[in-house]
């Protein structure tokens, strides 16, 4: 009984290790790749030498390409050998990573103001964000710039920023607005952890040393002139990406939620937690459209002060409301827009866009009601354009003039909106 037993393993032994060497992978071969190395390729892929061919692998494998800065198309190719042996190719177009940031702008008071700055996205060429910029607003601000999501391994990886934020901002109690000098000194390192494909967590510390000092406009004996908070932020961000790219088109959901809890030994402000998730869902209509949605929802612990997180901003949530112009301890906005491609070119598109921006807040102090509230509801709609490199990362100009659709007392009527990179 034994030995047939014995032999029955062993033709069972043998029959899989021929079947195995049907459809095997005998050679995987990284094309069009000019900066990106192709031992950090061979590093994070699936697909490699000795094993056997799955096409659902490879797939997933450009579509992971794809989501690299330094990749603006990827596809393959399957050729089969002799002997039932297949070599694999995969073709990279690559973008060019190395982009200067270069911002003008003049801010309520007239201030003029720029932004210079210089980023590497594939720094080494493995997949390495590398960069700074500096500031002038009136104030001097700068920022230094590391993430490395593959450094240790290809699921682990580590961010590391600094910065030194100056500004002038808005501050609001009751109908009364004062202007301050905000100053912002942060040092923070994440862990990055990619469970799979379409999941991953960012989560670390930063610590950081807040100022505020009065410049002019209303006082208030509750609200002090000066204030000097260190403090340290604990930080959460789970990642769902299920998002597929051909190019400036997008099809898919992603879902990433923000969780920060935040520690201040001082009277004035307490500790408190803030979270917020980002929905975002894209279709492709034909060959030229493409539908894009973002829905955000936050909360946080709801201090009655001026100081609160969540910020009505045209860069931010609503084109064309204004810069800065609310702030309060919830959010729900809403960003839905179609862009139609009128241009498309090797090395350029051109986009159209419709767009609406719904926003409602949560008052410092207030109820889950104030989402409801009319005086709360913000509506904006507009039309824009996008220029779109396809050769450079993230190379897409974009301008939109949204104007005020809700009729709410203070609101701004409407305005220009200028960026770099698509709005969401």
């Amino acid at each position: 009984m034994n030995f047939k037993n014995n032999l029955f393993c062993l033709f069972l032994c043998i029959t899989s290790f021929l079947f195995s060497q049907e459809n095997t992978i005998v050679d995987v071969k990284i094309k069009g790749i000019k900066r990106l190395k192709e031992s950090f390729i061979q590093k994070i892929i699936q697909t490699k030498k000795g094993v056997v061919l799955d096409s659902a692998a490879i797939e997933k494998d450009i579509i992971l390409l794809k989501r690299l800065p330094a990749v603006g198309h990827a596809y393959y190719q399957v050729f089969l050998s002799a002997d039932d042996l297949y070599k694999v190719s995969i073709n990279i177009e690559e973008n060019f990573t190395i982009l200067p940031e270069v911002n003008f702008w003049t801010t309520t008071n007239q201030q003029f103001s720029y932004k210079l700055g210089l980023y590497d996205y594939n720094f080494l060429g493995r997949n390495i964000t590398f960069g700074g910029f500096y500031q002038n607003n009136g104030f001097d601000s700068y920022g230094i710039n590391f993430k490395a999501p593959n450094l240790f391994s290809k699921k682990w990886g580590l961010a590391l920023n600094h910065q030194n934020w100056k500004s002038e901002e808005p501050l609001y109690f009751g109908t009364e607005t004062a202007n301050y000098l905000y100053n912002n000194i942060s040092f923070e390192a994440l862990g990055l952890y990619q469970i799979n494909l379409k999941n991953q967590f960012n989560f670390g510390v930063n610590f950081f040393n807040e100022k505020y000092q009065y410049i002019s406009g209303a006082t208030d004996p509750s609200v002090p002139r000066d204030l000097d908070l260190d403090k340290l932020l604990f930080k959460l961000v789970y990642t769902y990406d299920n998002l597929d790219y051909y190019y400036q088109y997008v099809k898919g959901f992603k879902s990433v939620l923000y969780a920060q809890y935040v520690t201040s030994n001082n009277p004035f402000q307490e500790d408190f937690l803030i979270a917020w998730n980002d929905f975002f869902y894209y279709k492709r209509f034909g060959e030229k459209g493409n539908w894009t949605n973002r829905v955000r929802f936050g909360l946080s612990s709801n201090q009655q002060t001026p100081f609160a997180p969540f910020a009505l901003d045209n860069n931010v949530n609503l084109r064309g409301v204004g810069i800065l112009v609310d702030r309060g301890t919830g959010s729900f906005v809403w960003n839905t827009e179609y862009r139609h491609t009128i241009l498309d070119k090797n090395w350029l598109a051109i986009q159209t866009n419709v767009f609406t921006d719904f926003g409602s807040w949560r008052n410092p102090g207030g109820e889950l009601n104030d989402f409801f509230e009319s005086n709360n509801i913000r509506v904006y709609s507009g039309f824009g354009l996008r220029f779109i490199s396809k050769k450079i990362y993230n190379a897409t100009f974009r301008i939109d003039y949204g104007f005020r659709v809700s009729h709410n007392p203070g609101q701004s009527k409407g305005g220009l909106v200028f960026g770099v990179g698509q709005y969401f």
